[in-house]
């Protein structure tokens, strides 16, 4: 349904002093610190964890040597999907517009709402990860963990028997035990064989409700919230080298996230880059406007980020 005259009658009387409601500053592209970005010329796209070697044995004289195998973990696939929206307006609203440009304004909208979208999904693994309306390419919840009767999973199952956790087994809140725990976990990661992984926490995500929680743990000098005159050994270590920040799309305020160094962790697929396009018709006179893009968001290796759902 095009913008008529009907909608916009202040907009054709003299006198109006201001429009205002579509000049609201947004966030920045905050998608960009949790995704690795990769371009696709594809329908969809799939990426398969596969599986080394595992430790090697002793050979003991005069015998054959040990010869072992390996194969495919598992794939994730990426689905891209189409994002589009427009609006038109017809021409006599175009014409009686006493004020700014019709179109120059509504574009603007329009660039806002495609934005937001984009960020919403974005968010969206993280925020359902801790269920099973998001689950990585190996079956399960994004954020498991071994013996997890919230979940009921049992960890991200390696080709090995082994398993992996990236999430606290008890939900907890952000403190300083909690992420000196995650940070423990993380070290003991371990491949699809059972070898360690040299894995390290790169940066905090955190919702607005905890970036000031984020700040004290990450920048004091000394530890938080006790009387010792210890250092912050998390600080003083550079255990999170790239500090934190806040993605103001999470949806649960307790939530946070650890993203990790292992490569191909979470991956933004860019299939076709936001194009926008006008026209006109030449019956009604109305113009059409439009944007559209094409992307997805996913994980390939669940080991890439690490999140708790906080205890409430």
């Amino acid at each position: 349904m095009a913008i008529s005259r009907a909608q916009m009658l202040k907009e054709l009387l003299p006198g109006l002093n201001a429009l205002f409601g579509l000049e609201y500053e947004k966030y920045d592209d905050e998608h960009t610190l949790i995704y690795e970005t990769e371009s696709s010329d594809r329908s969809f796209e799939e990426e398969t964890k596969l599986s080394g070697f595992g430790a090697a044995p002793v050979k003991n004289e005069g015998s054959a040597i040990s010869y072992d195998s390996a194969q495919e973990s598992f794939s994730a696939r990426y689905n891209h999907e189409t994002i589009a929206m427009g609006f038109a307006i017809t021409e006599e609203a175009m014409e009686d517009n006493l004020y700014d440009s019709l179109s120059a304004r509504y574009t603007k909208g329009l660039a806002r709402g495609m934005a937001y979208t984009k960020q919403v999904k974005a968010a969206n693994p993280l925020n359902n990860g801790f269920t099973n309306a998001f689950q990585s390419g190996d079956g399960v919840n994004l954020f498991t963990a071994v013996s997890d009767g919230v979940t009921g999973g049992g960890g991200h199952p390696t080709v090995g028997g082994g398993f992996n956790s990236n999430r606290p087994a008890t939900a907890a809140d952000l403190n300083e035990t909690s992420l000196e725990n995650a940070i423990i976990t993380i070290a003991g990661y371990t491949d699809e064989r059972g070898l360690l992984i040299a894995a390290r926490p790169t940066r905090l995500i955190v919702p607005p409700a905890l970036m000031f929680t984020a700040d004290r743990l990450l920048e004091t000098t000394q530890r938080v919230s006790t009387a010792d005159n210890d250092i912050n050994a998390i600080r003083n270590m550079g255990a999170i080298p790239e500090g934190y920040a806040v993605n103001h799309y999470l949806t649960d305020s307790n939530a946070f996230f650890i993203m990790t160094d292992i490569p191909n962790g979470m991956k933004h697929f860019e299939r076709t880059s936001l194009e926008t396009s006008m026209d006109g018709d030449f019956d009604t006179g109305n113009v059409r406007y439009k944007a559209r893009e094409r992307y997805s968001f996913g994980v390939s290796d669940p080991l890439g980020i690490y999140g708790s759902p906080g205890s409430s």
